[in-house]
């Protein structure tokens, strides 16, 4: 198992503050608390090292190609309006992350990136419709070479409070390529156009840069 460079500093961090926490402990309390107090501090760094865990994945690449870009479970395969950035109705996707799965957000088609932004929000819990458009979020618009514009919107939650977001405006991005990181979970949401055929359903586990979620129609 690898360390997504994004955990380095929570994880030092979470290192210096728990053996002080311990060596306080040990200093003014003893006995078996201390030792207690030691076995939830491995349990909980070793909990904090799963959150930042990454896997170095590849994925046969295409034109028309959509891949997954987070492991999780799809809550969201529907129709709607998108008024903020797209200005029109599309096909939504989302998949949720709990804090079990892997954090590390894929870029999940081949183009250009037209749009990067990042909105300030609120932080609901990710699993309810409205924390796409009132949550914390950041957004990527990639242009395909046939043209398609497709949003992928990472989504902060109820837990999640840093979003990392790596693409630039005018960047070449490409399928096996990392899209950010949410530390410690939340949602990241697809539009795709109209007519994309949708190859996952409500309610099925998927996994970043593996699961194919669509093809698109041209």
């Amino acid at each position: 198992m690898l360390l997504h460079k994004e955990g380095r500093g929570p994880l030092i961090g979470f290192a210096i503050t728990l053996i002080g926490l311990n060596a306080f402990i040990a200093l003014f309390a003893g006995g078996m608390f201390s030792y207690i107090f030691l076995a939830i501090s491995i349990l909980f760094y070793l909990a904090v090292i799963n959150f930042f865990r990454y896997e170095p994945r590849k994925h046969s690449d295409g034109p028309l190609e959509i891949v997954c870009p987070a492991d999780g479970r799809v809550v969201v395969v529907e129709e709607t309006e998108e008024t903020e950035l797209l200005g029109c109705r599309c096909l939504q996707v989302s998949v949720f992350m709990s804090v079990f799965d892997m954090h590390v957000n894929w870029i999940p088609c081949n183009g250009v990136v037209e749009h990067v932004s990042h909105t300030d929000g609120r932080f609901l819990s990710a699993h309810l419709p409205k924390s796409s458009t009132d949550n914390e979020r950041s957004a990527v618009i990639i242009r395909t070479e046939g043209g398609d514009r497709i949003l992928v919107r990472q989504v902060a939650g109820a837990i999640a409070r840093r979003i990392v977001t790596y693409p630039e405006v005018g960047q070449r991005v490409d399928i096996n390529q990392n899209l950010g990181f949410i530390k410690f979970g939340s949602r990241v949401d697809l539009y795709l156009p109209l007519g994309t055929k949708v190859h996952v359903k409500v309610g099925q586990k998927v996994q970043g840069n593996i699961t194919d979620i669509a093809t698109l129609p041209r």
